[in-house]
């Protein structure tokens, strides 16, 4: 991509350090995250509950998505305000709580998780900043390493939760092919940051409206490019599950509301594909990415591990809606109305 002063930008910069960050996260998170699984083998949770906003929040899906499919066990998404804004302590003994921020200093994420501790759940915090109220509030703290990040759009912190997670799981359910994955991931996200989008600008520069989709883990990255695409360009674009598509979504699809698709390629690559033909034949504007798709405009990732690729699809897509934003004449680094730490109570 070649938007003029696209390199200028902090967000364009922090997700640069993306693969920097995951290799420093490996470096330094081996103790930390042996010592978590022992504990988790020792004691096996009944259950696994998450908790985070925004970005956070997605970087959650995906840690729910890999605990399902790695270690088939239950999960959820649980709502800070049960606990903060309802006073409802939730019935967590013998659960797995994970939290994930950036900052730490979210008080509804605080609240949930000392209340997480309190009923009897095991609170692990993936968080940036490892000396915060969250880090003291948890049990065991994984430190992103993310170094700090100053752009309002949180990128390489997103990035390094994935990578978090990926760490975990591996490591928790003694994963020797996730391991290997993530240990070729900063190379991995040192390749798609050099990739070539930009044929993604031309449908998206004056585009109102956009459906962002993804199936499995590559939901959670649908999700933040959605929250991303709003929060960088005023570009209102909605995430579904490409299994959701059809359940009522698929009437506003049409010639004048694009559609970008994240396809790894696992179990749901087929229907992703089938699903991008679909739209081909209706009319719709598709963007595919990691997958070719006669009639879409095809976005180009390296080939990976199935459960690497979201890291990649990310650090590539971060890329794109930097170069988007400045093209739609906005400041990425400082959308109106919105500040890096949101402390919702």
């Amino acid at each position: 991509m070649s938007v003029s002063g696209e390199d200028s930008t902090r967000m364009f910069r922090e997700a640069a350090q993306a693969a920097q960050c995951v290799r420093r996260q490996l470096e330094c998170n081996a103790a930390v995250v042996e010592r978590i699984a022992a504990a988790l083998h020792d004691r096996p949770p009944r259950a696994l509950a998450t908790c985070g906003r925004g970005s956070s929040d997605h970087a959650a899906t995906f840690a729910r998505y890999l605990v399902e499919m790695r270690l088939r066990l239950l999960s959820s998404s649980v709502s800070p305000s049960v606990n903060s804004v309802y006073g409802i302590r939730l019935n967590l003994e013998g659960c797995l709580f994970l939290a994930f921020s950036q900052s730490g200093r979210s008080p509804d994420l605080l609240a949930a998780a000392n209340s997480a501790a309190r009923a009897g759940a095991l609170v692990v915090a993936c968080v940036n900043e490892a000396d915060s109220a969250l880090a003291r509030a948890a049990h065991h703290v994984v430190p992103l390493h993310a170094s700090p990040e100053t752009s309002v759009a949180a990128t390489k912190s997103y990035v390094a939760m994935l990578a978090a997670s990926l760490h975990l799981v591996a490591t928790w359910a003694r994963d020797h092919a996730l391991l290997r994955a993530l240990e070729e991931a900063p190379a991995l996200l040192e390749r798609a940051w050099a990739l070539d989008w930009s044929a993604a600008l031309a449908p998206l520069v004056r585009a109102e409206h956009l459906l962002v989709i993804g199936r499995g883990p590559g939901l959670a990255v649908a999700q933040e490019a959605a929250l991303k695409l709003k929060e960088t360009c005023a570009l209102h674009a909605e995430a579904f599950s490409g299994a959701e598509l059809r359940h009522g979504p698929m009437a506003l699809v049409g010639s004048q509301v694009p559609v970008m698709i994240f396809v790894q390629d696992d179990a749901t690559r087929e229907g992703l594909e089938r699903l991008a033909r679909e739209l081909v034949d209706r009319g719709v504007p598709v963007l595919v990415a990691g997958a070719r798709v006669e009639g879409a405009t095809c976005l180009p990732i390296p080939a990976c591990d199935p459960a690497a690729a979201p890291m990649a699809f990310a650090v590539a897509f971060y890329r794109l809606a930097n170069a988007l934003a400045l093209r739609r004449g906005r400041d990425p680094d400082a959308p109106p109305l919105l500040a890096k730490v949101t402390e919702t109570h």
